[in-house]
């Protein structure tokens, strides 16, 4: 979770860009239409099988053919799953559903349907949105950028936190319901954590928000220290390659993120997680006989499950336990280099700010209006997207030629 990118954005040298407006963006457009409807109609005899199998598949950045990897977690100290599921089933990762209804433009498609149908929406796609709409549109449509060091480092560091009171085992998975049924253990053990010690890290969330199913995962949930308050405090922790604070947009994207946390916390601390609306939409059977090693971990953990159902049982009844998060929110903020803390933002819950947030998001999602471009003021952000969108652009069009 790094905001170098943006960091580095602002400092890099001129770099000459074309800009391409609107009524160009507009050809452009077209133009690939047509290459793709042309592309499809002379080829589609040739590959209909191939892409039928494909289809089934969620994510291009699992490898099909490897054995999927899940992690469980002992009560005397928590084992998060750690999984990739490459059966060409399904993989649901940091993920959530779209709306059961939604508008289209014309008969273009919605890009939450293009291309979170299977894998659904998470919070990272909504912050990513926030930040800018043109650069997760390019981003859908021609791929993501290569991950960079500052990147690596952010992922490094957030794993060194979480080692230090989660322990991993490996267990194989082979379908989609025992790929949920691994979040819903993680959440349980998590939670059972956080109650008794304190504190638990990288708890994954899987909620009903907004008429959308979206998943995240925590960074921090610290019980707090005083009796009175026995509201969790929710935090989460940016790395940074320059030690400095952070622009006011880069702040603003982090206090929604971690709202959208608290979203989904409070909507499971409501119990009001629709179970049949669940099984129904990701095609799920509640009767579904668990992988034996996963039944063998929720009885070591205290929580026998036999199916899915029964594990969904246990993870609704944690939810009834559960009290709303504390309205006041932390972002921290460390050096890469050191880990040393540059910074942290206390801040309120606004729940209306963030709703309005989430919903100007699924228009976008939704294909009920088209890609905004940021501000003026913030077209810093565009120096590193605008390179990169640019060299996406030109390597997809020359493939429809």
């Amino acid at each position: 979770m790094t905001e170098s990118d943006a960091d580095s954005a602002i400092n890099v040298p001129e770099i000459p860009v074309e800009i391409v407006t609107d009524e160009e963006m507009g050809l452009i457009e077209a133009a690939l239409t047509a290459g793709r409807s042309s592309l499809s109609s002379s080829t589609i005899p040739a590959i209909s099988s191939a892409a039928a199998a494909s289809s089934s598949s969620f994510s291009p950045l699992l490898h099909r053919n490897a054995r999927s990897i899940g992690s469980i977690a002992r009560l005397s100290k928590r084992r998060l799953s750690d999984y990739t599921d490459t059966s060409p089933i399904r993989d649901i990762e940091d993920s959530g559903v779209l709306r059961s209804t939604q508008k289209k433009i014309g008969v273009r498609e919605s890009l939450l349907h293009r291309f979170r149908r299977k894998k659904g929406l998470s919070v990272t796609d909504i912050t990513g949105t926030e930040w800018c709409e043109k650069q997760m549109e390019f981003l859908l449509l021609f791929g993501k950028p290569e991950i960079t060091k500052a990147m690596k480092a952010g992922i490094v560091r957030h794993a060194k936190l979480e080692e230090e009171v989660v322990k991993k085992v490996k267990v194989r998975v082979g379908t989609l319901e025992d790929v949920l049924a691994l979040k819903f253990i993680n959440f349980i053990v998590g939670v059972n954590q956080l109650l008794f010690e304190g504190l638990t890290r990288e708890l994954p969330l899987i909620g009903f928000v907004e008429g959308v199913w979206m998943v995240g995962v925590i960074d921090e949930i610290r019980m707090p220290e005083t009796e009175a308050n026995r509201n969790p405090i929710l935090v989460e922790t940016k790395t940074r390659s320059q030690a400095r604070s952070p622009a006011e947009p880069q702040q603003r994207n982090g206090r929604l993120q971690l709202m959208c946390y608290k979203c989904l916390w409070d909507s499971l601390a409501a119990n009001s997680f629709p179970s049949r609306q669940f099984y129904d939409f990701f095609a799920l059977n509640p009767h579904y006989i668990l992988s034996e090693e996963i039944r063998e971990n929720t009885a070591n953990s205290g929580f026998p499950a036999k199916t899915l159902d029964d594990l969904l049982r246990y993870f609704s009844n944690m939810c009834c336990m559960l009290p709303p998060a504390d309205d006041q929110l932390l972002l921290r903020y460390e050096y890469q280099e050191d880990h040393s803390l540059l910074g942290e933002d206390q801040f309120m819950y606004d729940s209306d700010w963030a709703k309005r947030q989430i919903r100007c998001c699924l228009e976008f999602w939704l294909g009920e209006r088209g890609a905004n471009y940021t501000p003026v003021e913030e077209r810093w952000k565009c120096r590193y997207s605008s390179l990169q969108r640019s060299n996406n652009f030109y390597t997809s069009f020359s493939a429809f030629i």
